[in-house]
């Protein structure tokens, strides 16, 4: 099939070759000239198809759709057409001569105007690839808050990759369209001794100014289609009372603690989710990645999306990174895109008007604690977390300047999770012995893209360097749960398990051949739950519409803390049994409401209640 498609276009190339090259067209001549083609056309395009697109058994196309054919017709009508002109070249039938172009202003001004054009353009198509291969499905909330985010403690390599990827393929492309538009020539026909010019300096100027429009409307279009722009369009100018009809404030709620404060261990675990279980449990592979965990999760709780064991929170608007989860799950609020002056960020003004987990703990007494082996304040983590429940914050920087780690240290994100975990044991052993209730909250690194960190200790059963550093990571850090249980303070503990996302390692799901219709959630597990909580009904636990923003009554719930309505900020305690907004509007139906803008996220959680002149009224139920 591939050789008849490319029979057709190389019989095209031969009837245009004949019409417009051939002085005398006698039947010899032609047919070999049809048969030459045949030839050239389909050995160089199959060629192609084969060592350079990876096609495997061109000759077995029944597995092939009518997609791949059109591809080859054109593929093949472009080397037929390659062919022509060296053949229109090399016999003096075309011919390509110096011309003077107009200097005027306007023209100049289209030829610089197209390669601004084309740069754009480009930038758009290569930077959209970059980001869905580096990121996965990145959306156009976390683009714009990243953007009002601070960027100090970004792995380098991330700018490196931007620089070798999309940066340097815009300025290939935009520095090859820049010679052709740029370059004076004319383009001559020659055909029984009359000479045509068939190609001018304003033809030159039209086509370039043509090809550089088509360019930046593809790019601005494909990334658009890709990174979901639209939603831009729904933070800024649709509104929607999503939020702003189910909004708790949290520092309204009535909130009743046990007579003996539990303690909190929140682990954060980078991209994991249950894809990478093996199928029999629900995952993705044939392989179960994460056996340790799997096991440890019988002595828990897992709230599941489905009806069996292991599912999680579905993805939601403002859900998809590493900085929303934490914010989900401290606030009950999804991140959302900022629609006024009030930014992401600072030290003053950091979701200002929320009243967050660390806040509510910070209140009644506790020792917080927040360790990252990255920087802190990538994101503005180090701002939200000192601002809201005044945690101590053991990062990177705090590694080198507590003597930790030499100063010079720099491994992955900053430092890798084997330190992470010992550094964690002293600081559990330290907020015990102060005597007063602790929240301990943590961040693993080396699951996160691309391909993950493997420790020189870690075994490599599997081929796939992120697997392997699946199966290490969630290996050490049951152990680590392992020596927390033995410690005296396990018993009043509750230790909260979860996926910050899924993960955005693009190449891990190719190499796998993940099934594009599977739904993938975050891995969650709960051990040690207040015993008020401890024996809800399985129904409780199977088959919930939630998100990351449910986690957050939830997590307190698991602590014997008695919420009245049980919701805080939009999100639901699971334990209670009572419906999440997922499961009263339809999951599809709230994301949509989600994108949009909300009075109360704009006037009260993005701004400081302690200025008069912003205050707003919160929603109080």
């Amino acid at each position: 099939m591939f050789i008849l498609t490319g029979s057709i276009a190389a019989f095209i190339i031969s009837a245009i070759q004949i019409l417009l090259f051939f002085e005398k067209r006698s039947a010899g001549k032609c047919i070999h000239c049809i048969i030459k083609n045949l030839f050239a056309v389909n050995l160089i395009s199959l060629a192609i198809l084969k060592y350079v697109l990876k096609f495997e058994h061109f000759l077995v196309t029944e597995k092939y759709k009518a997609d791949s054919f059109i591809m080859f017709f054109f593929l093949a009508l472009g080397i037929g057409a390659a062919l022509l002109l060296l053949f229109a070249v090399f016999n003096g039938h075309i011919a390509f001569e110096k011309e003077t172009p107009k200097k005027s202003v306007g023209a100049r001004f289209i030829k610089v105007l197209s390669a601004i054009f084309t740069a754009l353009g480009s930038a758009c198509y290569f930077g959209t690839i970059w980001g869905k291969s580096a990121f996965g499905d990145v959306t156009a909330d976390q683009l714009v808050i990243n953007l009002f985010s601070p960027t100090e403690g970004t792995d380098p390599g991330v700018y490196l990759e931007a620089f070798e990827g999309p940066f340097f393929q815009t300025m290939l492309v935009t520095t090859i369209f820049c010679l052709f538009a740029f370059c004076n020539f004319k383009i001559v026909y020659i055909m029984n001794h009359r000479v045509k010019t068939v190609f001018n300096d304003l033809a030159h100027r039209i086509i370039s100014l043509l090809l550089s429009v088509a360019c930046l409307a593809g790019g601005i279009v494909y990334g658009v289609q890709q990174f979901q722009l639209q939603q831009l369009y729904n933070a800024y100018y649709a509104e929607s009372n999503i939020i702003d009809d189910n909004y708790v404030y949290p520092k309204k709620a009535k909130l009743t603690f046990p007579e003996k404060k539990r303690n909190l261990i929140h682990i954060y675990l980078e991209s994991l989710e249950n894809s990478f279980l093996s199928k029999e449990l629900g995952g993705n592979i044939e392989t179960n990645l994460m056996p340790e965990l799997t096991k440890l999760a019988d002595e828990g709780i897992v709230f599941s999306d489905n009806g069996t064991k292991f599912g999680g929170p579905l993805q939601a608007p403002g859900t998809q990174w590493s900085v929303a989860a934490m914010i989900n799950m401290t606030t009950g609020l999804p991140m959302k895109t900022p629609t006024e002056p009030n930014a992401y960020g600072s030290k003053d003004n950091f979701l200002p008007g929320a009243w967050t987990l660390g806040d509510i703990l910070a209140e009644q007494g506790y020792e917080q604690t927040v360790m990252f082996g990255a920087d802190a304040n990538f994101g503005g983590l180090s701002y939200y977390y000192q601002s809201h429940g005044n945690y101590k914050i053991m990062d990177h920087r705090f590694a080198k300047s507590n003597g930790l780690i030499p100063e010079d240290y720099k491994v992955w994100w900053g430092y890798e999770d084997d330190k992470l975990y010992e550094f964690a044991k002293d600081e559990l052993t330290r907020l015990y012995d102060t005597g007063k209730p602790f929240n301990f909250t943590m961040e693993t690194a080396d699951t996160h893209r691309p391909g993950g960190y493997l420790s020189e200790k870690a075994p490599k059963p599997y081929s796939d360097h992120y697997a392997n550093a699946i199966a290490y990571s969630t290996a050490e850090t049951v152990k680590f749960v392992k020596w927390i249980q033995q410690q005296p303070f396990y018993e009043n503990t509750t230790i909260v398990l979860i996926g910050d996302h899924l993960s955005m390692d693009t190449d891990f799901f190719i190499n796998y051949n993940f099934k594009e219709d599977y739904l993938r959630t975050q891995f969650n597990l709960i051990l040690n739950p207040a015993p008020n909580v401890k024996n809800i009904p399985q129904d409780r636990m199977r088959n919930r519409k939630y998100s990351n923003f449910d986690m957050f009554p939830t997590i307190l719930s698991s602590m014997g803390i008695e919420i009245k309505g049980s919701r805080l900020g939009i999100g639901t305690d699971l334990f209670s049994g009572k419906k999440t907004v997922f499961e009263e509007y339809g999951v599809e139906n709230a994301n949509k409401e989600l994108e949009k803008k909300s009075d109360i996220y704009n006037n009260t959680i993005l701004v400081d209640p302690n200025r008069p002149q912003e205050k707003t009224t919160a929603a109080k139920k």
